[in-house]
This record gives C-alpha cells, sequence and structure tokens, in this order.
C-alpha cells in the first residue's frame, strides 16, 4: 500500500512538473509547481514513517529538489518580473545600442555592469552635446593668421633626404587623384596622421625604459595625430572614399607607417624634418583646393556639422572655410615639426624644450 502511493505520488509530481522542466521559469512558476505538488508529497511522507519506507523517502524527496535547482538556474534572484517582448531580439538591440560612431542621437546608453556611465555635457547655449569623438574644451578657433610661406631650405644631407622624399612621394599622388581635392585631402589626412602616433608612442616608450619626463613632447605629438585624425572625420562627410582608394589607403598607410617608425628610430632629426615638409606640401595642396572652390570647379557645400563644432565655425559655414582652417593647422603642424628637427641638430633632446602643447 505504502509503495503504490509513493508511486502514485511520484507519476503525479513528473506530470505537473514535465511541462516546465525545459522552460524558462521565473519565481512565481517555481511556486505554482510548489504549490501544485504539496499536497502530493504529504501522504507519501506520512507512509514513509516505517524503516521499510526509507528508500522511497529518499527517492521522493530528491525528485522535486532537482526540479528546484533546474528552476531555479534560469531565474535571477531580485529581479523584477517584466512582460516578455514579442521580439526578444529587437528589445535586445533597443537596450544596447547608444548612438551612432560619431555622436549620441538620444538612444539609450549601452549597460554595463561596470557602472561606467557617460557624463551628460551641454554647450554653452544649454544645448545638449552630440559628439562621442571629441569634446567643448578640445575644440578651437584656428589661427588663420600664420604665415603660409614659410619654408626649411635643405642645408645637411639628411635635410636633403627628406625633402627629396617627400617630393617623389607627391609624383604619384598628383597622378592618381589629379584634380579631385576631396579625395585628395581625405588620402593625404590618412598618411598625416600617423607620424606624430608614431613619435609619440616611441617617445611613451622611452620615457618608460628611461624613468624620465618627455617635457610634454608626448603629449603635443599625440595631439598633432588626433588633430590629423579629426581632419579625415571631416572630409569624409565631404568626400566618400571608393573602394580602390579604401584599398590604396590600407596599403599606403601600412608602408609608411613601418618605414615612418624605422627611419624615427634610426634619426629622430630625420623624421621630424620630413614631416615638416610634408606638412609645406599639404598647405600647397590645400591652397589647390581653394583656387579650384573660388573658379567654381568644385562646389562650395555647406560645412560639416563636425566641423562646425570642432573648430566653431559659425553655423553658415561652408567648405571653403573648412579647407581655411585646416590649412593653418598643417601650417602649425610644420612648424612643430621643423623645430623638432632643430633641437635634435643642436644636439639637444625634445624633454629639453617645452612641448608646444595645443599650438593650433
Amino acid at each position: 500500500m505504502m509503495s503504490r502511493g509513493g508511486a502514485k505520488a511520484a507519476s503525479s509530481l513528473l506530470k505537473a512538473a514535465r511541462p516546465r522542466l525545459f522552460s524558462t521559469a521565473t519565481t512565481s512558476t517555481i511556486r505554482s509547481i510548489s504549490h501544485e505538488t504539496s499536497h502530493l508529497l504529504r501522504p507519501a511522507v506520512a507512509d514513509l514513517a516505517s524503516p521499510s519506507g526509507m528508500s522511497g523517502w529518499i527517492w521522493t524527496t530528491r525528485a522535486p529538489a532537482m526540479g528546484g535547482v533546474r528552476f531555479a538556474s534560469t531565474v535571477t534572484l531580485g529581479e523584477k518580473t517584466t512582460t516578455t517582448d514579442a521580439n526578444p531580439k529587437k528589445a535586445e538591440n533597443e537596450s544596447s545600442t547608444g548612438g551612432d560612431a560619431g555622436g549620441n542621437k538620444g538612444g539609450k546608453g549601452i549597460a554595463s555592469y561596470w557602472g561606467v556611465e557617460p557624463s551628460k555635457i551641454t554647450k554653452e547655449d544649454g544645448t545638449e552635446w552630440k559628439w562621442n569623438c571629441f569634446r567643448p574644451w578640445e575644440t578651437y578657433k584656428a589661427d588663420l593668421t600664420i604665415d603660409l610661406s614659410k619654408h626649411h631650405v635643405p642645408t645637411t644631407f639628411l635635410d636633403r633626404l627628406a625633402y627629396w622624399t617627400v617630393k617623389s612621394l607627391r609624383w604619384p599622388t598628383d597622378l592618381f587623384f589629379q584634380r579631385r581635392y576631396g579625395c585628395r585631402a581625405m588620402m593625404l589626412e590618412t598618411v598625416a596622421a600617423v607620424p606624430g602616433m608614431v613619435g609619440g608612442m616611441l617617445l611613451h616608450c622611452k620615457s618608460l625604459r628611461r624613468f624620465e619626463q618627455s617635457g610634454g613632447w608626448i603629449k603635443a605629438l599625440l595631439e598633432e595625430a588626433e588633430n590629423e585624425r579629426m581632419h579625415l572625420m571631416t572630409f569624409m562627410e565631404v568626400a566618400k572614399p571608393k573602394w580602390y582608394e579604401r584599398a590604396l589607403v590600407i596599403t599606403v598607410q601600412g608602408v609608411f607607417f613601418n618605414a615612418y617608425f624605422l627611419g624615427y628610430l634610426i634619426s629622430p632629426k630625420f623624421a621630424h624634418r620630413m614631416v615638416g615638409y610634408l606638412e609645406e606640401e599639404a598647405i600647397h595642396s590645400y591652397t589647390e583646393f581653394l583656387k579650384e572652390l573660388d573658379k567654381g570647379n568644385i562646389e562650395n557645400v555647406p560645412a560639416p556639422a563636425i566641423a562646425i563644432d570642432y573648430w566653431r565655425l559659425p553655423a553658415d559655414a561652408t567648405l571653403r572655410d573648412v579647407v581655411m582652417v585646416v590649412r593653418a593647422d598643417e601650417a602649425h603642424h610644420r612648424d612643430v615639426n621643423h623645430f623638432a628637427s632643430d633641437i635634435h641638430y643642436q644636439g639637444r633632446e625634445l624633454k629639453e624644450a617645452p612641448a608646444p602643447i595645443g599650438y593650433h
């Protein structure tokens, strides 16, 4: 009689739990199963008071325990029960996506266990700052009064080598891009953003090896690299690169990065001098760009929003205004790199001269 009652209780228990064993359960589901099966277990436990029924007692009590563990593994304790969305993938995307690559368009922030939350930043007029790639305190007004005609006359062998290396790179560039100055500027910036990063990285490693400060030159060179990258982000809004131009960027960047890395290790004075001449060529290219805009050969479209905020341009700024401020930036980079090369030529180290941080 006892074994028949135990078997009946076990059978009823499995029937009640079977539909839920392989589904996502909530705390309320577990409670309902426990309520449904509790009255089935009482008779069995009562009948198992005698020693002869001990094996049946062990079996019947382990079955609900095993079911309880399986259910509990799918429950987050302390969470409130929420209604399941008809499209779970859509709900997941909505909760984990926050804005695009360049700005913050009001979407929900990315959920994180670590509690790293972006602070809300506003402009001076109280409107929300929409860019994640740079902050209001990194913006500036370009100095358009800088002398664009400065040129370092090559005097030493390394100077001439740097000068003619840059001149030799100009010929294939002219041949490939011709009068397409928007695409030319975009390609130029993918190369111009490399030297500052390489120089800053090598100075950073040198500072760590020698346990010494850099005089601010690490920050100055990385600042230059970031400024050149912002030029690229701006021209990406004006000229859309074709697939073969993207492939060319990958090739040129790979070759130039490694060549400049090796050149900087061998002779920093040569590396900085070459960048100085590269910036002189950039000034010339942007001057030609302005001539084409003035002639009407290139449409003077409105300035991209990212350029207006980064250089604090007026709301009605045009592409010509953008080219003007970018050319001024290149003139400042020219001065910084020729200055760095001169320091090395005088037998000094960069750390001995204060770095021109924020020199735009």
